[in-house]
């Protein structure tokens, strides 16, 4: 038996790893606010706009055409395994407070346990604040979605499918999983609790996960056939715009959404987020203008992502001068990462998910600490300490990568041997869309 027939089963056999459970119905005092629900009920249909069909867009176009097809089933299939997996266990591991009510260090300070499998014990009436516990994991899954199916822009146009499968499959258990509990797991758990941490929506949980690994994977795999000799320009710009528009509408969601209250919060939280990319595209055009002579739709389209990347960690704590201040910092960096470094150093992040994500959800992680104090017009208050919290988001930032870097190596390492990583010379000159899909994209 093949190795890619033996990852299909493989794969299939996952959804048979736990027996039928008993659900039941959790009791809360809590009261349900109809305002929330509706505002966390838009926000996750926003956030999964954004990787269906937001993030495949804007991917799309910025590969050959014979493989735009390969990098939209990424997209979408992710979204599905992504999703069965949160159901199955990933949720319990990254939400259940199991042995956390004490506020003790002890290993569910870094992962949660397994009582929530199958969203056992989880009812319609059951509550997390003011919204359904069952709205708060259909919120958190688009997260879970749209966290890898950001790294799949490292490395487009050379993956084999089924070694992506299993590398986000493990990733998201061993890596997104683990993180999102410390950062966003509640009383106890070690980066937020104990450490105070500030990570709104994801600067630290999604941004600088996806770009670290996404830095791995690129310089695991290797370069596409030609890189850096051969230019490769993207095949349909309009499609990366769109894309674009898309995931900026569907950002608010992500952002706005994360408070999980219609309050004056979330208004904030949307203003600084629209500020925020609007300056970083701004920042991101005129540089590339003033350095080639002419402003470029995909350097805009690229500057608004680093920006909206960089203000999700921030938004609900800095005001519109921090939104400014953040914006204009990632459109410089990221797009300074995304040039200069990128080619200094060589590595092929085809789609500049490290420059852009990593980088962006780096520079937002730690200008926040800045920036939330009332002196800035930020939210942190008076008492808010600059320096004692820049050392908290440094060390967290650091350490989360680190982490990241660690485990993304080692699963591709896995992975490679088992399954393989790269399609043969053969199948990257004619496409994936044909060599590996059996499809195209385009007819003439």
């Amino acid at each position: 038996m093949n190795f890619q027939r033996r990852s299909i089963l493989l794969l299939l056999g996952l959804l048979c790893l736990f027996p039928c459970l008993a659900w039941g119905q959790e009791d809360s005092t809590a009261s349900l606010d109809s305002g929330d629900t509706a505002w966390i009920l838009t926000s996750t249909a926003l956030v999964l706009f954004m990787t269906l069909p937001g993030l495949a867009l804007f991917y799309a176009g910025l590969v050959h055409r014979r493989n735009v097809l390969s990098v939209l089933l990424h997209c979408f299939v992710l979204a599905s395994m992504m999703s069965v997996i949160w159901l199955i266990c990933g949720y319990s591991l990254s939400f259940s407070d199991l042995n956390m009510a004490e506020n003790r260090f002890n290993v569910n300070s870094l992962i949660g346990g397994l009582d929530l499998i199958f969203l056992k014990g989880i009812g319609v009436d059951h509550m997390k604040g003011t919204i359904p516990t069952l709205l708060f994991f259909a919120f958190q899954m688009t997260f879970f979605v749209i966290t890898p199916a950001l790294i799949v822009g490292a490395f487009p146009e050379r993956i084999r499918f089924s070694g992506m499968l299993w590398f986000m499959g493990i990733w998201g258990l061993l890596v997104y999983v683990p993180v999102c509990h410390m950062v966003w797991g509640g009383p106890g758990s070690l980066l937020q609790d104990h450490l105070g941490v500030i990570d709104h929506a994801g600067g630290i949980v999604v941004h600088i996960t996806a770009g670290v690994a996404a830095l791995a994977a690129c310089i695991y795999i290797g370069p596409r056939i030609g890189y850096p000799e051969r230019a490769m320009p993207p095949h349909n710009l309009p499609l990366t715009v769109i894309g674009t528009g898309m995931l900026w509408v569907g950002w608010f969601g992500f952002n706005a959404g994360s408070g999980l209250a219609s309050n004056g919060n979330a208004a904030m939280s949307l203003i600084v987020t629209h500020i925020s990319a609007a300056t970083a595209s701004l920042t991101w055009m005129f540089a590339e203008w003033m350095r080639h002579g002419k402003p470029s739709m995909l350097g805009f389209a690229t500057g608004a992502i680093a920006g909206l990347a960089a203000i999700t960690p921030a938004s609900a704590i800095v005001g519109p001068v921090g939104a400014l201040a953040i914006g204009f910092a990632s459109g410089i960096i990221c797009w300074y990462a995304s040039t200069a470094i990128k080619s200094r150093f060589g590595y092929d992040d085809s789609l500049d998910v490290f420059g852009v994500h990593g980088v962006g959800g780096f520079v937002g992680t730690v200008l926040l600490a800045i920036f939330a104090h009332s002196f800035f017009g930020g939210l942190g208050g008076k008492e808010f300490s600059i320096g004692g919290q820049l050392g908290v988001q440094l060390l967290a930032a650091v350490a989360v990568g680190a982490y990241t870097l660690v485990v993304s190596l080692g699963i591709l390492t896995v992975v490679d041997k088992f399954f393989g990583l790269r399609v043969s010379e053969t199948e990257e000159n004619m496409g994936l869309d044909v060599t590996s899909h059996g499809e195209a994209g385009y007819n003439d």
